[in-house]
């Protein structure tokens, strides 16, 4: 159980790498951030990037994008498909985009890879045994389903990277036409 006063370090430190990056922080900075002096911060912590590998390793801090998130489905191929896309573009807002990209520095990419693909593996382990026991019911035909899931993930991941990274500067399109349209469109290639 963290301490409040390390998880607020590891909060500020987090909140930071979101908005300036990793290399751009300082423990300085998370220090003020945090309410505390550096002292203090390097008494919890060994390093800035100690830190942030505490920070990453919670689930909070990779949006909670859980198994749970993905349990509510209906046994309705467009309505899960719906269920599946909304859950995770709710939790993946900007702010977990960008945090994303910040944990990507090659200081910390080796440690931080691994946590940070926890997100699309929970994603697409979720959807492709959604997709066999979909099958198993008879309800979709056989197929690839670990490829259809990177294609419906991608293309979720995608348009949410997307409106992270450009908003409406680069489509009106608004996340409910977005995925009203996309399961439309993933329906029919399952199904078939």
């Amino acid at each position: 159980m963290m301490d409040e006063t390390s998880q607020r370090i590891i909060d500020a430190a987090m909140t930071l790498v979101r908005d300036k990056g990793y290399v751009a922080t300082t423990t300085k900075e998370i220090a003020k951030t945090a309410g505390v002096n550096e002292c203090t911060l390097f008494r919890k912590f060994k390093s800035k990037k100690d830190i942030v590998l505490q920070g990453v390793g919670q689930a909070e801090w990779r949006a909670g994008v859980t198994p749970e998130i993905f349990r509510q489905v209906q046994w309705d191929l467009e309505a899960d498909l719906e269920m599946f896309m909304r859950a995770y573009m709710e939790r993946m807002t900007s702010d977990f985009v960008n945090l994303s990209i910040g944990l990507r520095a090659p200081q910390l990419y080796e440690e931080t890879a691994p946590l940070i693909m926890k997100v699309p593996k929970t994603f697409l382990k979720a959807f492709t045994e959604y997709l066999q026991k979909m099958c198993e019911m008879g309800k979709i035909p056989r197929m690839d389903f670990e490829a259809r899931a990177m294609t419906v993930f991608s293309s979720t991941f995608g348009y949410t990277f997307l409106q992270a990274s450009f908003g409406s500067q680069l489509s009106d399109v608004g996340r409910d036409a977005y995925i009203r349209n996309t399961v439309q469109l993933f329906s029919k290639g399952l199904n078939q």
